[in-house]
């Protein structure tokens, strides 16, 4: 099975495809990676150099993937940062050339357009991509906290508001939603996800990182999409995703890194040395 990953790449750390690719490698996927933008570094250090590589791009070299004759083996399309407006249409196109050739091919998009605390940090024309084309095709979207708000003008401050925009999410066309990054309080943080039928929760302890970490919502849609290909059971995808995404995070924060630690705690991608269970919300 092949996971088709179109996001940002940076040469430098962890974000992006350089954060999903190789997770995806490591729990036993061909992954074929296709570069919206290619940056030195992630752009939390406020400074880096590079360029969006564009829609045109993608498009050809998703073009060359269907010349090879290899699209029937694409078991998922994953989408993350896209530098661009026009790449959302070149993942839109990319969408429905894969499944072209397997229609049952899954959709999972990271809707990546901010963060609690930073706000919008891309171009003013990507959200409403998001919302007007890409999200009702998606099988699987997986918003942090202020992404959830934004996609649909709902105060998620409240148990009632979190439930009013995860339903209202469904009835625009994802059958999984999960929310990456959750703050319960100023202790404990956590995941959400539902299947339209019931949602369930993990909390998790909340690490004082001094700086920005990126790339842990790309590592968490990623390893979530390939636990949830192999068992189709969101409870035991947000488990297994909770407990390696955290277990990498505290190695992260126990070095004192800036960068994940994907490479060095790689194991916790296949047996996680801390477990997490999820209950009803």
């Amino acid at each position: 099975m092949a996971i088709l990953s179109i996001q940002s790449h940076v040469v430098y750390g962890y974000a992006g495809n350089t954060a999903a690719v190789f997770p995806l490698q490591r729990r036993g996927y061909e992954v074929w990676a296709v570069n919206t933008v290619e940056f030195s570094n992630h752009t939390g250090y406020g400074a880096w150099k590079g360029s969006i590589l564009g829609a045109q791009l993608a498009q050809d070299l998703v073009s060359g993937l269907e010349d090879r004759g290899v699209l029937a083996n694409c078991t998922a399309v994953l989408s993350g940062y896209m530098g661009d407006a026009d790449v959302g249409d070149a993942v839109m196109a990319a969408l429905q050339t894969v499944r072209c050739y397997n229609p049952e091919a899954l959709y999972c998009c990271d809707p990546v357009m901010g963060d609690v605390g930073r706000g919008f940090y891309v171009k003013p024309g990507i959200p409403a991509i998001f919302k007007e084309k890409i999200l009702p095709r998606a099988d699987i979207i997986t918003p942090n906290q202020f992404e959830l708000e934004a996609l649909t003008g709902i105060d998620v401050s409240t148990d009632a508001g979190i439930r009013q925009a995860v339903d209202q999410i469904h009835s625009r066309g994802p059958k999984v939603v999960l929310v990456t990054s959750f703050r319960e309080s100023d202790e404990s943080t956590g995941m959400l996800v539902s299947n339209g039928k019931e949602l369930y929760r993990i909390q998790t302890d909340k690490l004082a990182f001094p700086t920005v970490i990126a790339g842990s919502g790309d590592l968490t849609a990623a390893v979530f999409l390939s636990h949830y290909l192999e068992s189709g059971d969101i409870v035991a995808a947000v488990e297994h995703t909770a407990s390696s995404v955290f277990s990498i995070m505290k190695a992260t924060f126990d070095a004192g890194s800036r960068e994940l630690r994907i490479i060095h705690s790689q194991q916790e991608l296949i047996s996680p040395s801390i477990s997490f269970m999820a209950a009803h919300f």
